[in-house]
């Protein structure tokens, strides 16, 4: 099923922010936004909040759980062997160990959710909008299936309006969404 976008390209990232501003206030879908570089003033405009910070947190809870119990185990119960005249539960012999599988662990988890979130996997096809977003060039992208024809064509006009230098309708067969 063939999708339709308009693409505004923009080459000054004021022009860009202007134009998100005065795409949202009309009240007109956003489907995605492309730039060169992060540009932290297109997440606030967007309103697109990360939970993956939380994701962290909790992935390290479960880090620090999982190896204090590891620990716990194999030194305590299944294999106890006293060595230097040390207690079986020696807690700070177990501190350097938890904080290293605990950053071990946050960091494959956080990246796995990371990938599965963004659809990121071997042999994917991306949609390429424009190539000109990894030299130099922003870009929004706005779904005129969801806008209906009008509004994307005074979408386009609203883009041009404030500085595109080019507005361009392309049409793609599959759409990772």
């Amino acid at each position: 099923m063939a999708r339709t976008f308009k693409i505004g390209v923009f080459d000054e990232e004021e022009k860009f922010i202007s134009s998100i501003k005065i795409l949202q206030e009309q009240k007109y879908l956003i489907y995605e936004v492309f730039t060169p570089y992060p540009v932290n003033e297109v997440f606030h405009l967007l309103k697109r909040k990360s939970r993956l910070p939380t994701a962290a947190y909790f992935f390290g809870l479960f880090g620090i759980v999982s190896t204090l119990a590891f620990l716990y185990f194999t030194s305590v119960i299944n294999w106890p062997i006293v060595y230097g005249g040390k207690p079986f539960n020696s807690f700070p012999s177990f501190i350097v160990v938890t904080i290293v599988l605990t950053i071990l662990c946050v960091t494959i988890l956080s990246l796995a959710l990371f990938s599965a979130r963004s659809k990121l996997y071997p042999g994917r096809d991306n949609t390429i909008f424009d190539t000109r977003t990894t030299d130099n060039k922003f870009v929004i992208v706005v779904d005129t299936e969801i806008l209906g024809k009008e509004a994307a064509i005074k979408a386009g006009n609203a883009m041009k309006e404030q500085g595109a230098i080019e507005v361009i309708d392309k049409e793609y067969e599959n759409v990772n969404t």
